[in-house]
């Protein structure tokens, strides 16, 4: 997989978060009901000062690595505080790897982290996230940054 070395600025991320782990089996439905309740239950539009419109997929707080348990986040970047019930977390500022994936936006995601797990890639665990460039599910466009050493 081809991907860029980016340098990014420390950032405020508003959203909503809950613990997983890749090998649990209720690690999809975790995942995807963030999702419902950021995007179909108004958790998206509840967020005011957003950089951009860009809605992020987060992994954080992680325990080791891909085996452990980590926290996923739905949120935006954001300039003021996040409204009650929402979390903040904070980017860190660093170099990423930044992959480009575009298709459908479950299945393309998907594929990318099976092949990410097998890449001799010098990651740092403290802080990936997918971010949605546009909207359309069947063709979206999705950058992917994995913060590395």
């Amino acid at each position: 997989m081809h991907y860029e070395i980016v340098e990014l600025k420390e950032a405020k991320i508003a959203g909503l978060a809950a613990r997983t782990n890749n090998s649990s089996p209720d690690m999809e439905n975790v995942i995807s009901g963030l999702w419902q309740r950021f995007f179909a239950e108004g958790g998206y539009s509840a967020i005011p000062d957003k950089i951009n419109g860009s809605a992020l997929g987060i992994y954080t707080d992680y325990e080791s690595d891909e085996r452990g348990d980590y926290t996923f986040m739905t949120g935006c970047a954001v300039t003021g505080d996040a409204p009650e019930g929402f979390e903040v977390r904070t980017l860190p500022a660093g170099k990423y790897a930044r992959f480009t994936v575009v298709g459908d936006m479950v299945t393309a995601v998907k594929g990318f982290w099976q092949q990410l797990w097998e890449m001799p890639l010098d990651r740092t665990y403290v802080f990936d996230f997918e971010e949605y460039r546009n909207t359309d599910p069947e063709n979206c466009e999705i950058h992917i940054y994995i913060g590395i050493r």
